[in-house]
C-alpha cells in the first residue's frame, strides 16, 4: 500500500506540474496577444473563389457585384476553381463552359485583377488517391490542360495538389514544366502549400516510424529546403495556414504570427507570398476566425527585421464563406489606411 501511495503522489505531482506548465503557457500567450499590432496589411491579396463562376451562367449584375467586391477589398488575384483534374490530367470542358464569359467580365469590371485557374486533385500516394504525378504522361497532360485554359484567357495557373511531401520530386518536375509554359505565355504560376514543418529535423523520424500503409504517413509539410525549391519555381506561393484547431484566440493568433514571420523570412525575397486566412466555420468551435488570423498575420509582420523584397499579403479562403460583416472587418483591420502604403 505504501508503494501504491507513493506512486499516486508522484502521479499527482506530475499532473500538477503539467497543469501548471499549461497554465503558464496560456497566460504567456494571453499577455503576448494583448498589444495591438503596429503593422497594417497590404494591397497584394488573393481570394479563392467557387467553381460556379466558371461552371454556371451569371448575370451582368452578378459580374458587376464581383468586380465591386474585388475593388473594395483590394484583391489582386482570384483563384477561380476550374478543376479538379481527372486521373489522366484532363479537365472536361463542361466543367468550365462559362470561363470565357467570366474572363471577359473580369476584364470589364475588375481590370488589373488577375483571374487564375485554380486546379488540383488528391495526389496518389502508396496507391491511394486520384492523380499519379509520378507518371510523366500524366504530368504532360496536366500541362496541356493548363495551356488550354491559358488560351481561354486565364492570367495564371494555381495548383493545389494534396498531399505534397517534401521529397516529392515529381511535383517539382511538374512545376518546372508548367513554369516553362506560363513564362512563354507571359502568365503566372502560383501554388498552394500546407504550413511549413514545425521542426525540419523531425520529418525523417516521422518518415521512418509512421507506416506508409495508412491514409497518411509522415506529415505533408514543406521543409525549409522544399519551400525554397517551390518558391524558386513559382511566381506566387499561398500558405494554407488555416485549420489551426487551437483552444484559445491567443494560441491561434500565435500560430498565424509564427508562420507569417517564418514564411516571409524564408521565401519573401524569392516570390510573392499569400498567407491563407479562413472565413469558413470549423466543424468544432475552435478559436480560429478571420479576426484572429488577420491580427496574427500582422503580429508576424511586426516581428520581421525588415519587409520582404517581394509583394506579400493574405489569401482569403474563401469567397463562398465570407459574409459582408467579415469583408467589413477585413477592410477595417487589414487594408492599409492610405492608398499606396505597403506593409507596416
Amino acid at each position: 500500500m505504501r508503494v501504491l501511495g507513493r506512486v499516486g503522489r508522484i502521479l499527482g505531482w506530475a499532473a500538477a506540474y503539467v497543469l501548471g506548465l499549461a497554465a503558464l503557457v496560456l497566460a504567456g500567450a494571453w499577455v503576448w496577444w494583448q498589444p495591438e499590432p503596429l503593422a497594417r496589411g497590404t494591397e497584394a491579396n488573393a481570394l479563392w473563389a467557387r467553381h460556379q463562376w466558371v461552371g454556371e451562367p451569371h448575370s451582368d449584375a452578378e459580374y458587376q457585384a464581383l468586380g465591386k467586391l474585388l475593388a473594395e477589398n483590394r484583391i489582386t488575384d482570384v483563384f477561380f476553381h476550374t478543376g479538379p483534374f481527372e486521373a489522366d490530367g484532363t479537365v472536361p470542358e463542361s466543367k468550365y463552359r462559362y470561363a470565357r464569359q467570366l474572363i471577359a467580365a473580369m476584364r470589364k469590371y475588375a481590370p488589373g485583377v488577375r483571374a487564375q485557374a485554380y486546379l488540383g486533385q488528391i495526389r496518389m500516394v502508396d496507391g491511394k488517391g486520384v492523380i499519379d504525378l509520378d507518371d510523366p504522361a500524366v504530368r504532360a497532360q496536366v500541362v496541356r490542360t493548363d495551356a488550354t485554359l491559358l488560351d481561354l484567357g486565364f492570367d495564371g495557373i494555381h495548383y493545389d495538389f494534396e498531399p505534397i511531401y517534401p521529397d516529392d520530386r515529381a511535383f517539382l518536375a511538374l512545376m518546372d514544366a508548367t513554369r516553362e509554359l506560363t513564362r512563354a505565355k507571359g502568365r503566372l504560376l502560383s501554388v498552394a502549400l500546407e504550413q511549413p514543418t514545425l521542426l525540419d529535423a523531425v520529418q525523417p523520424v516521422y518518415k521512418a516510424l509512421i507506416p506508409r500503409t495508412g491514409k497518411i504517413h509522415y506529415p505533408p509539410r514543406p521543409t525549409e529546403d522544399f519551400l525554397r525549391a517551390v518558391a524558386d519555381r513559382a511566381d506566387q506561393v499561398a500558405i494554407m495556414t488555416y485549420d489551426v484547431a487551437l483552444p484559445t484566440r491567443a494560441l491561434a493568433g500565435w500560430h498565424f504570427a509564427r508562420h507569417t514571420r517564418r514564411t516571409l523570412e524564408l521565401i519573401g525575397d524569392r516570390t510573392t507570398v499569400f498567407m491563407g486566412v479562413p472565413t469558413y466555420r470549423p466543424l468544432a468551435e475552435w478559436a480560429e476566425d478571420l479576426s484572429v488570423a488577420l491580427r496574427g498575420v500582422r503580429r508576424g509582420i511586426d516581428d520581421l527585421e525588415r519587409p520582404p523584397r517581394r509583394p506579400y499579403g493574405v489569401g482569403v479562403y474563401a469567397d463562398w464563406t465570407t459574409n459582408p460583416s467579415e469583408w467589413s472587418r477585413y477592410r477595417a483591420t487589414w487594408l492599409p489606411r492610405a492608398t499606396g502604403s505597403f506593409g507596416g
